[in-house]
């Protein structure tokens, strides 16, 4: 029996699969869904064998948003249930050291959106589509989507999308640099796979800081980045994958990191 109701969990050459997991739902986010995603991410997280995580759906969609049938938070708990449901594993994936690729099929809509966002990397099937509803609802993005929106797109191109709560078809997401990469949606799920080995085989230092410092740079100045990066740098310069990828690029040979 598997661990996760809402949620399949599974492992293939050091990648691990987040399979959202409620299609008659269209994968919309539950109570269980958040606590299953939030826990599989984290079961990930502290797998040293693991080195990407790939975020999936079954079904004809990535994510509807939030289950309205749910039950909607009264006007003094929303901020609230944010903090506590959505909050933890949106920052889990923000803040992890290993490479997070959404996997989109169908509709990323609501703060389905902003859990493809959230990850490092988007691959889109070339049928599915962005959908900020929120504004159509007269409501406003939540769950981080506005800041990744802004700092993706600028602020003028963020603020049309939300507004006009505009689906974005694959092709424009991808034109827009919201997303790394559109595929056939038949080969969504292989394609993904491939790209996150191709992921596996690289310097997992190199990965893990490139990252952090990506994910802080764009809250600050070029001074500090450079400091920060120097920073990293004390570390990676010393380490074994260093020396592997020296050793490797002399000898004209693939380089075996390990991750130390």
């Amino acid at each position: 029996m598997s661990e996760f109701e809402a949620v399949i969990y599974s492992v293939k050459n050091r990648v691990a699969t987040i399979r959202m997991n409620r299609p008659d739902r269209r994968n919309a986010f539950n109570e269980q869904l958040r606590a299953d995603l939030h826990a599989a991410i984290l079961k990930a997280d502290s797998d040293d064998d693991i080195r990407v995580v790939v975020i999936a759906a079954e079904g004809r969609g990535f994510s509807a948003g939030a289950d309205l049938a749910d039950g909607m938070p009264k006007q003094a708990q929303v901020s609230d249930h944010i903090e506590e449901e959505y909050k933890p594993f949106l920052l889990a994936i923000h803040n992890s050291s290993k490479l997070y690729i959404a996997a989109v099929n169908g509709a990323a809509a609501g703060v389905g959106s902003a859990v493809a966002l959230a990850c490092d990397f988007v691959v889109m099937a070339d049928d599915a589509y962005i959908f900020l509803a929120f504004a159509a609802i007269g409501l406003i993005p939540d769950g981080g989507a506005s800041w990744h929106l802004v700092n993706q797109l600028g602020y003028k191109r963020a603020l049309e999308m939300i507004v006009e709560a505009e689906k974005m078809p694959a092709a424009e997401c991808l034109r827009l640099g919201l997303v790394n990469k559109v595929v056939p949606a038949t080969e969504l799920a292989s394609q993904t796979q491939a790209w996150a080995e191709k992921l596996v085989q690289g310097a997992p230092l190199s990965q893990r800081y490139a990252k952090e410092i990506l994910r802080k740079a764009m809250a600050m100045n070029l001074s500090e980045v450079i400091d920060l990066e120097g920073q990293r740098q004390n570390i990676t310069l010393v380490s074994k994958d260093a020396t592997e990828g020296g050793m490797a690029f002399f000898e004209k040979r693939p380089a075996k990191f390990v991750g130390e």
